[in-house]
């Protein structure tokens, strides 16, 4: 996966900002201004996932001003999202409006194509001098979303909650994807940028009442993703089953199997659910600070509270017995 990180920590003090304005400007072109520019101290994470750019930010407050002459001079045509984490945003877009503030945990698009007047309200964090904003951002082009550019100008600028519905799934997948960054392979990278550019149709569409606008295949490829989401949340629920995930998104169980093995390259839904479960149990059997918990203890904590069915699948899965798996793994982190 093509993409490239900024600390600053190996340039000048006095140049840090002028860098970090030019990594931002790539893909979202506005005049930047900070208080803090003369020892600017940001960091930001840069994925391209094909067309659609990920950004994950943290700087102290500075203004991002796209002008009207900057929008005649040059409209790459492109959407900007951002999730707010921490700290705050404030946007204004037209001196007959006032002036929308964005929280930790909402989330705003922008069009390239309308000036815009981004101001960030940062808060102390522990351990910094000055304030901080922390944000996730998704640049992609507007050719990409299957909805008219006309129908989507009421939502720009608005402040949407990223704890519920789709809107909630978008924000999760964002967040993921930059939590899983360092071990995102490069062939994955068109496809999650297929389905992050699904979510947010699904969920703009939904917004509209435009659902039928959204061609087929993207939404199946959200409702898909959705499902995994629900899957991981349960996976604790030795009761989680296709019918139980069927009816959670009222479709039918056989619709389920068809649509999940379409999108998941022939692996069916109970296949990913034990799949899920093993690796979480693999990973906590690793965990020096689990050694104390009994090893069908941790299997029952993801949904298997049959030890001999656990043993089963764990040894089919990766060769060896679950406790084989933790003495070696727990002996190559103490070096005995």
């Amino acid at each position: 996966m093509t993409g490239s990180v900024f600390t600053g920590e190996d340039l000048p003090a006095n140049e840090r900002f002028d860098c970090w304005r030019e990594l931002v400007g790539r893909t979202r072109d506005s005049e930047m201004t900070s208080a803090h520019a003369d020892d600017f101290e940001a960091e930001m994470r840069r994925l391209e996932l094909g067309p659609v750019t990920l950004l994950r930010s943290s700087f102290p407050p500075a203004r991002f001003r796209r002008t009207a002459k900057m929008v005649r001079r040059s409209d790459p045509g492109v959407y900007h999202l951002t999730l707010v984490l921490d700290g705050g945003l404030s946007l204004t877009r037209d001196d007959r409006v006032p002036t929308t503030t964005f929280n930790p945990g909402e989330l705003y698009v922008l069009d390239s194509s309308q000036p815009y007047d981004v101001r960030g309200l940062g808060v102390r964090a522990a351990g910094r001098a000055e304030p901080r904003i922390e944000a996730v951002g998704l640049d992609f082009p507007v050719s990409l979303l299957p909805l008219p550019p006309r129908r989507l100008r009421e939502l720009m600028g608005r402040a949407f909650s990223g704890q519920e519905g789709t809107c909630a799934l978008l924000a999760q997948f964002l967040v993921g994807l930059d939590r899983q960054a360092t071990a995102l392979g490069p062939v994955e990278a068109p496809r999650l940028g297929t389905i992050v550019v699904d979510l947010m149709a699904a969920w703009l569409a939904r917004e509209l009442d435009a659902e039928a606008a959204v061609p087929d295949d993207a939404r199946q490829r959200a409702l898909v993703e959705n499902v995994r989401t629900f899957i991981r949340r349960n996976l604790h629920d030795p009761e989680l089953s296709p019918s139980v995930i069927a009816t959670a998104h009222h479709i039918s169980v056989s619709y389920l199997h068809r649509l999940f093995t379409q999108q998941s390259q022939g692996e069916t839904v109970a296949a990913w659910i034990r799949g899920q479960r093993l690796e979480k149990a693999h990973r906590d059997l690793a965990d020096p600070a689990l050694r104390a918990v009994p090893v069908h203890a941790l299997a029952a904590r993801w949904g298997i509270p049959r030890a001999s069915d656990f043993t089963r699948s764990f040894r089919a899965a990766y060769g060896i017995p679950p406790s084989e798996h933790r003495r070696r793994a727990l002996a190559g982190r103490t070096g005995e």
